[in-house]
């Protein structure tokens, strides 16, 4: 009996000792072959942001007389003057702030977001149908809806202004083309051409362009680009500027109070 204990005995420590060195090695292996450490997550592309810098400066210049004419009724003036004062201040600023400062157009991969004065519209680029400009620069959508870019104001007279300066460049480069060409006689220049592949009249040169038709093409890139990726397809949101529309109101109602009162 006890001859066949031991071959049961040593099978049993044999297990023992076989488990207790895996586990030995399963720990001693361990930091040979480490797990891989976790990818810190790439950072989001930050929004390019396209905005008014005549709107902005006009702004700032408004609120600056504002709050002169305003503080200055409000410790000099008499009787129901100060209160006045207060009212329009608290109706003007806001508006204000809501024409000039607060109208902004963000874009990233996936939307585009317009701030306009009392709304703000995200828009993903798979509901964009296009982006148009005429007297004003609008989006539309695939459903009709139409919002304007306030961010981007159409300035006329700009366009005006870009098209002479484009047609004066093209006339002085011509002229020297043909006083170039006429001094060498077209042999070693072949002709006079080799100054002219310099110059390219049909390409829109972006230099005497507006500022805010250039930032509609590259809206028009990007929705180009992204309108139909997976990432950028989903519900239209739109969302009430309340810190703008509430003060406004309050200013207003505390003006028609005061004239009510007399």
């Amino acid at each position: 009996m006890s001859g066949g204990a031991a071959p049961g005995g040593l099978d049993k420590g044999h297990v023992k000792v076989s488990r207790r060195g895996s586990g030995r090695i399963g720990s001693m292996t361990t930091p040979d072959h480490p797990s891989p450490a976790p990818q810190p997550a790439e950072p989001a592309a930050k929004d390019r942001v396209y905005r008014s810098s005549k709107g902005i400066a006009g702004g700032l210049l408004l609120l600056v007389i504002i709050c002169w004419l305003g503080i200055d009724a409000l410790f000099r003036g008499a009787g129901r003057t100060p209160w006045l004062a207060l009212a329009g201040m608290i109706l003007a600023v806001p508006l204000v702030i809501a024409f000039t400062l607060r109208p902004a157009v963000q874009t990233n991969d996936e939307r585009l977001r317009i701030r306009n004065p009392f709304r703000l519209i995200t828009l993903p680029w798979g509901q964009v149908a296009l982006l148009r400009s005429g007297f004003s620069n609008e989006v539309v959508t695939h459903a009709g809806a139409k919002y304007q870019l306030w961010a981007l104001p159409v300035s006329l007279r700009g366009r005006k202004r870009a098209t002479r300066r484009q047609a004066r460049a093209e006339a002085g480069a011509s002229r020297a083309l043909r006083s170039s060409g006429g001094l060498l006689g077209g042999g070693l220049l072949g002709g006079g051409r080799g100054l002219g592949d310099q110059h390219h009249p049909d390409a829109p040169d972006d230099a005497f362009r507006p500022e805010s038709d250039r930032a509609m093409d590259d809206l028009r890139d990007a929705l180009e680009r992204r309108g139909h990726s997976d990432a950028a397809q989903g519900e239209i949101g739109v969302r009430w500027a309340y810190e703008v529309l509430i003060p406004a109101i309050v200013g207003a109602v505390l003006l028609v109070v005061l004239f009510a009162v007399g």
